[in-house]
């Protein structure tokens, strides 16, 4: 059987993993360095019977994706830095609401309209908590190709099985960079569909109330049942409450739905951490340049490991304290001011041996910067 392969960016890469998991319909406004998955998107879905819309702006979008997801389609947008800021109203909306649908933010510099066509990872603490309110959010990332289409896949996956929105975390380096990508045989990845209720038409349909498995099985909008909406806090029909039991009720089924899968949802990689005297973290684009490092250094002999994160959010703190129990020192390598940095330091048992190597300035950081990092650390006889 011959593989289907491609060579692609990072960008094409998201797409080709949405189509696989199943996407019908797309709704976006262009904006570097997202763009490719919209240009992507607009040829690809009508091939395939699905939809593309190019909306007005990026909140525009987000809520055309929340209405067809309602419908029963699988759905994404993507955007970048400025275009996330304003779709956090709706993106509160989808959360409150639990809905399923994908936002795709390949970064860029920042604030405001930054450095638009050059590298950042300056939006990790504002896909956790960029919208208002208590909540729990999924996000996930990739340092290659072949990941970026498989955590495209688990951000459907996962969106369908929690009712939630999932957000991938990209990067400039990641989206528009070219490697090999191998597309998997269909069945080859699982995936998880739309749960319809089995609710029968004319029989009283409780839109969130979950199964014992704590699942909500959904009905298509407009379809044979009529039931609520909102943003507010609701009760099981949909219908606004301010009841205190069912305001905390569902604020901690908003969360607990989550926190308490949080193992479920991790993803990481591990290289050399069984013998890692220092460790690196890291993601994204960041996560090759060190593990260039880790690789070259282990073949002068030191015990040097690297953890690279593909999920970001919820944190997962367990598997970072466990692995990182017994090094000398930890090193989080990252292109922003330490927005990972913050969480390892909670995590470990050891936060005054966590350190950042980071670039700020728009330049991918490399392995030279890395290994002039770990010279400073060393200098201090760590």
């Amino acid at each position: 059987m011959t593989e289907n392969i491609k060579f692609v960016q990072g960008n094409e890469a998201c797409v080709e993993g949405a189509l696989y998991a199943g996407l019908d319909f797309f709704a976006g406004y262009p904006i570097t360095p997202s763009t490719e998955v919209a240009e992507q998107m607009s040829v690809q879905l009508p091939k395939i019977g699905g939809s593309f819309l190019q909306m007005e702006d990026e909140i525009a979008s987000l809520c055309a994706i929340i209405g067809a997801s309602l419908t029963g389609h699988k759905v994404m947008t993507a955007t970048s830095g400025p275009g996330f800021s304003l779709m956090q109203e709706a993106l509160g909306y989808a959360v409150m609401a639990e809905i399923p649908c994908v936002i795709v933010n390949v970064q860029r510099g920042g604030p405001s309209t930054g450095n638009p066509t050059h590298v950042a990872q300056g939006d990790v603490n504002q896909a956790r908590w960029g919208t208002h309110g208590d909540h729990a959010i999924v996000a996930l990332t990739a340092s290659n190709h072949q990941d970026v289409f498989a955590v495209t896949v688990e951000a459907f996956n996962i969106a369908e099985t929690y009712r939630t929105p999932v957000i991938l975390l990209f990067d400039e380096v990641i989206g528009h960079m070219r490697e090999r990508l191998v597309i998997p045989e269909p069945g080859e990845i699982p995936l998880v569909e739309r749960l319809r209720t089995s609710v029968k038409e004319g029989v009283d349909y409780h839109p969130y109330l979950p199964r014992e498995d704590g699942r909500l099985p959904m009905s298509d909008f407009g379809s044979v049942h009529r039931y609520n909406v909102t943003g507010l806090y609701h009760d099981m029909w949909g219908f606004p409450s301010d009841n205190p039991k069912i305001v905390h009720g569902l604020s901690r089924h908003l969360m607990d739905k989550i926190e308490n899968n949080a193992h479920q949802i991790a993803m990481v990689k591990e290289y050399y951490l069984e013998d890692a005297e220092q460790i690196l973290i890291s993601y994204g684009a960041s996560a090759r340049s060190a593990l260039h490092v880790v690789v070259s250094r282990r073949n002068r002999g030191e015990q040097l490991g690297l953890l690279e994160l593909q999920t970001l959010w919820p944190f997962p703190a367990e598997i970072v304290r466990d692995r990182c129990r017994n090094a000398r020192s930890v090193t989080v390598v990252e292109m922003n001011k330490g927005q990972i940095l913050e969480q390892v330091k909670h995590a470990v048992e050891a936060p005054e041996r966590v350190f950042l190597a980071n670039r700020v300035d728009g330049v991918l950081i490399n392995p030279t910067d890395i290994r002039n990092f770990l010279r400073v650390i060393q200098g201090r006889g760590i």
